[in-house]
């Protein structure tokens, strides 16, 4: 877990995604649309994406992606995005993560 720590430290939204995985583009278009700017690290284009893949397994990702990180802290995947933008907390979320002003 020490790989994951070390990519989302100091970011305020960290997406962790593969490239042709439907959901992950719609939770970077759904996170990206409040103005927000995630760091996107697509797990089949970069060398060590497996290994990204098992921490995340690890960490509790069932699927490993989408995996969300908002202020350092995991948010989960895509349903517990969506579950925390039909409650209207993503948007406070992100606020309070320095990932928007509004």
């Amino acid at each position: 877990m020490e790989v994951v720590t070390m990519m989302v430290a100091e970011r305020p939204v960290v997406i962790f995604s593969r490239s042709s995985c439907c959901m992950s583009h719609t939770i970077k278009t759904l996170i990206s649309s409040f103005g927000a700017n995630p760091t996107v690290y697509e797990l089949d284009e970069i060398q060590n994406g497996q290994q990204i893949e098992r921490e995340l397994h690890q960490m509790g990702c069932k699927p490993t992606v989408p995996a969300v990180f908002i202020g350092q802290q995991l948010i989960g995947g895509p349903n517990q995005v969506m579950t925390l933008q039909v409650k209207n907390q993503l948007v406070p979320l992100l606020i309070r993560a320095g990932a928007i002003w509004i």
